[in-house]
């Protein structure tokens, strides 16, 4: 069976946890903040953030991590048992409703590129940001720079949780 081309699968490095993403997420994070750095030994990270019903698991079960964050509520990791790559992210403001996808675990990475760079004012001076991605010194109002559908999503994300 073929998939979508809204569906995206992924995993960690040795396999065990395998993923598919059932649909386009709502929105693309490239952060540049400091704690993202130290917690991914890199640059940035990218994350896709999804509804956690899209993500489908299709191989293995993952550790969940509890990790300190910037804000001080800090975020629950997912990583593989085996080899310890972090394939997702929960963060307290979002609950366990939505997950921060590690992009870089995707099989085809390059289908899911930044709609937003965030807490570039801490990204390593070497970084280059492309022209065309909207680029914030801190984190922004995702009412302004959501797409109409993803705030909608998102909205009913949070309806679902209070009831």
């Amino acid at each position: 069976m073929a998939l979508s081309t809204d569906t995206f699968e992924g995993g960690c490095t040795c396999r065990h946890v395998r993923y598919r993403l059932t649909s386009r997420p709502m929105f693309v994070h490239c952060c540049h903040c400091r704690w993202c750095q130290r917690e991914t030994g890199g640059a940035f990270v990218l994350n896709a953030m999804i509804e956690a019903d899209r993500v489908e698991p299709l191989s293995g079960e993952v550790d969940v991590v509890d990790t300190p964050s910037n804000s001080g509520r800090g975020q629950k990791i997912s990583r593989c048992p085996k080899c310890r790559v972090a394939v997702w992210s929960n963060y307290a403001g979002a609950g366990p409703a939505i997950r921060f996808v590690r992009v870089g675990t995707l099989d085809e990475p390059d289908r899911l590129p930044p709609d937003i760079h965030i807490f570039t004012e801490s990204k390593q001076p070497w970084v280059v940001l492309p022209s065309g991605v909207p680029a914030m010194p801190e984190y922004y109002d995702p009412r302004q720079m959501w797409p109409k559908a993803s705030q909608d999503r998102f909205t009913a994300v949070r309806a679902a949780r209070k009831s």
